[in-house]
């Protein structure tokens, strides 16, 4: 099906891209990550992905987060969906973190309470809604970015890395 926007024809189709890398990310590398991160998801964009998720971890998925919720500004088919670990996690006084979910037009809750895996139970859900992964990875072979990449590479998920 197809929607008549602003002198456009647009597919109604969700095509999804999603985020996966580190927490913590060095000062010296910000910069790049960003860049890297608006550049895939341009790319991702133009090649009609419209509905983009993130895990609204610190590190990289806030960062992922801020450059979709930027460029909804410009292309309003664009949606973008914040995946919590668990209810809790709303309950951070962190300000940037709920001025950037005010942006989601979707919150999912994968676990009610926190437990030993939730943030595994969110990776699931997260690349079984994806069909694209841009992951920001530094190679090493333990860690939440690692299994989230074995678990997309096994359900033949496409995967953009940008290293680090």
């Amino acid at each position: 099906m197809q929607k008549y926007l602003g002198g456009l024809y647009i597919l109604d189709v969700k095509k999804s891209c999603s985020v996966t890398g580190h927490r913590k990310l060095k000062e010296s590398q910000i910069d790049f990550i960003r860049q890297e991160l608006r550049r895939e998801i341009e790319i991702a964009i133009i090649e009609g992905y419209n509905h983009f998720i993130s895990g609204f971890a610190n590190g990289t998925d806030i960062e992922f987060a801020m450059i979709v919720a930027e460029l909804k500004k410009e292309n309003p088919i664009i949606t973008l969906e914040a995946v919590l670990p668990y209810r809790k996690r709303m309950n951070t006084k962190n300000k940037q973190f709920h001025e950037l979910l005010d942006k989601c037009d979707t919150i999912t809750i994968t676990s009610e309470e926190y437990n030993k895996s939730c943030f595994h139970k969110r990776n699931l859900y997260v690349i079984a809604n994806s069909e694209r992964i841009i992951a920001v990875f530094d190679g090493r072979k333990k860690g939440g970015t690692f299994h989230a990449l074995k678990i997309a590479e096994k359900n033949n998920r496409e995967i953009k890395l940008i290293n680090i």
